[in-house]
């Protein structure tokens, strides 16, 4: 049957197909989806993790324990996951076992660029790179092959076109293939140094069993056409093929660690002039001009950014496709805010009033609060940093005599992730950093997906559900304390509290985000009405102050005409937010939507 996939859908599919019987990931755009698609399929049990570490060791221990497993993660989160990463490479598999990184050239949703290719080359691991959902399906069952038959941990990069472009995929049945009986095999899966450093050995061999392999490899084939040539993999090739087109020729490669140096030697025998086209880092380049052949490569192609054709074209012919041309000053830029009714308005809004204060922020849809009207941030180091981090600087201000608060940052679902291990450190310290978690019960930036303190599973079904709160409390934090983000007072009196303390202080904003999917518990602690009140101005009474407009909230505008505050009620959620703000009382609760 053929249908359309993204290439995330596709890598489930293909896990599925390959007869992968374990999941495990921690939601990070681009990669978020593959996990979500994976847990449709009955036959596969799948796991949001806590962080990318969990989940890499959970499917190593399936993989172990005789089970094919997958684990899915942005290339952010491979750094998170190296420590098991690298030992799990010298260990080897039992059952086949292939780690996604969905990397992002451009930067659309991450705070760096890196090129998770190089994991590939530090860890001595297989590396596969799809340029299509096709290939998505097609390849990851490869791995699992490759996986089992050199008993090794496969990489799968993917990037952030490949994950969210669709393409036709043809479908086939998944495989049968059964759990291997497990066998205690100390001298193999014990990690100390004495057994590692034999095992360090086998590595070698296998890397060279593993070149062969390349060589021989249906995944890196020539297209023949004109005396150009262009060497890609990946969406690279893609794209390089809409600004050659067929009169080129091609070395398209698709198993990328190790390179194929045979099938390098031959595409050279055809070809005058040879462009490397790739993202981020020379890596491909390097490969080429270690075995002597000269290439056009970077700095010709940018070394950040996407390579996509109009990119290419710019670069390679220094002209781009017409297009229309207008000017760039009129257009209005839209930056992204919080959402309408966000219960992080309150909490910024409040914070914002704070003099002598250094915000400690992290990885979430929270991160917006840096920007205008609260400037709620001064740095964001990486998920899980705000409390450590915020220590460190609560530190160096002590030693320098200053007076000055750290307050750091986090959401509920980074908190899990590692902000767990930051309020340790604070607490450990004695530090007088201030942690706050902004539980809006979703792991929201990454489209509300399912954690640890949400009471759901990856299935929404019923699960476990830790309190933060009751976490704080059992570490040995004395000042802990759950407030409504939306009680502006309730706000103004938790952070006046920890700012007259001289020890840690936890403050928790308990609040759903108002697109996650609810549910009965949320409506049990929430209200029946939750989301349903609407907010309207009164216009006599206002005067067009425009402080309802320091909420920075959305819905919320000033009608230029008029000269009067207005709410757009179809954006309006009722958090009632700027009705605390206005100080005329001219915004009231609207009787619409009761």
């Amino acid at each position: 049957m053929k249908t359309l996939m993204t290439g995330d859908e596709a890598i489930a599919r293909g896990a599925y197909e390959a007869g992968v019987a374990f999941a495990s990931a921690y939601p990070g755009t681009p990669s978020t989806e593959i996990l979500q698609n994976v847990s449709t399929y009955k036959e596969i049990v799948s796991e949001w993790a806590p962080n990318e570490k969990v989940a890499l060791e959970a499917a190593a221990g399936a993989s172990i324990g005789g089970a094919r497993a997958l684990a899915c993660m942005k290339h952010v989160g491979v750094n998170v996951a190296a420590d098991p990463l690298f030992t799990f490479s010298y260990t080897g598999v039992r059952g086949g076992m292939v780690l996604v990184s969905a990397d992002e050239p451009g930067m659309h949703s991450s705070q760096n660029e890196q090129d998770n290719r190089w994991y590939a080359v530090s860890a001595k691991l297989p590396m596969f790179e799809p340029s299509d959902s096709q290939e998505c399906i097609d390849m990851l069952k490869t791995a699992y092959e490759v996986s089992e038959k050199f008993d090794t941990p496969v990489l799968f990069r993917i990037t952030t076109r490949i994950a969210h472009s669709k393409s036709i995929v043809n479908l086939s049945d998944r495989a049968n293939v059964p759990i291997k009986e497990y066998v205690k095999e100390v001298q193999k899966y014990v990690a100390v140094p004495a057994l590692a450093s034999k095992r360090r050995r086998v590595v070698e061999t296998r890397m060279d069993s593993l070149k062969e392999y390349a060589d021989a490899s249906p995944l890196n084939r020539i297209e023949k056409g004109g005396k150009t040539g262009v060497i890609a993999s990946g969406m690279c090739y893609n794209f390089a093929k809409e600004v050659f087109g067929e009169d080129a020729t091609y070395l398209k490669l698709g198993f990328t660690n190790p390179l194929p140096d045979k099938i390098l030697h031959d595409f050279y025998k055809l070809v005058d002039k040879v462009y490397v086209i790739e993202e981020n880092d020379p890596y491909i380049q390097q490969w080429v001009e270690r075995l002597g052949y000269k290439c056009i490569g970077k700095p010709v192609i940018p070394p950040y950014g996407e390579m996509t054709a109009d990119v290419l074209r710019q670069a390679i012919h220094n002209k781009a496709l017409d297009s229309v041309k207008y000017d760039e000053s009129l257009v209005v830029p839209r930056p992204p805010v919080l959402c309408a009714g966000c219960p992080h308005r309150g909490f910024f809004y409040e914070l914002a009033k704070k003099k002598d204060t250094i915000i400690a922020g992290d990885i979430g849809c929270y991160t917006l609060g840096f920007a205008e009207p609260f400037n709620g941030m001064d740095y964001v180091v990486c998920m899980s940093a705000a409390f450590s981090s915020g220590h460190g600087t609560q530190q160096a201000l002590a030693a320098a005599g200053k007076s000055t608060r750290v307050v750091g940052v986090m959401g509920d679902s980074t908190y899990f992730h590692m902000g767990i291990n930051g309020l340790i450190e604070v607490l450990y310290n004695n530090s007088k950093t201030i942690c706050v978690v902004l539980d809006n019960r979703t792991t929201g930036m990454t489209g509300h997906q399912e954690h640890p303190g949400t009471g759901h599973n990856i299935r929404r079904e019923p699960a476990h559900e830790i309190d933060i709160a009751t976490t704080a409390k059992a570490l040995g934090a004395k000042n802990v304390v759950v407030i409504d983000p939306n009680n502006l007072k309730q706000v103004r009196e938790a952070l006046n509290d920890a700012y007259a303390k001289d020890e840690p202080s936890v403050i928790i904003t308990r609040w759903p985000c108002v697109l996650k999917p609810m549910n009965k518990n949320d409506y049990d602690e929430f209200g029946k009405d939750l989301f349903q009140n609407k907010y309207r101005v009164n216009e006599e009474a206002c005067v067009c102050c425009k402080a309802c407009i320091k909420a920075g909230c959305p819905a919320v505008s000033i009608d230029a005409a008029k000269k009067k505050a207005t709410i757009e009620e179809s954006s309006c959620v009722g958090c009632s937010v700027c009705a605390q703000i206005c100080p005329k009382s001219a915004i009231v609760k609207s009787e619409v939507g009761k």
